[in-house]
């Protein structure tokens, strides 16, 4: 982000805030494609998630206090 202080010198406001809308918009699309494959990815893995988690209930008896 720094790189780009001297770029955009001489361009009206309007056309340096459209640029950065589009910057944004670019990165929050990139960003959710991502979510959506990491999202993708450990619903996949949930299966063997939850087998794991049912060998910590060591047969369901409640711990001594």
């Amino acid at each position: 982000m720094t790189g780009d202080q001297g770029k955009d010198i001489g361009k009206p406001a309007a056309e340096m805030k459209d640029s950065r809308r589009d910057r944004l918009k670019l990165a929050l699309r990139e960003n959710l494609k991502r979510r959506k494959a990491q999202a993708r990815g450990r619903s996949d893995a949930g299966p063997s998630e939850s087998a794991d988690a049912s060998l910590d209930d060591a047969g369901g008896e409640k711990p001594a206090s």
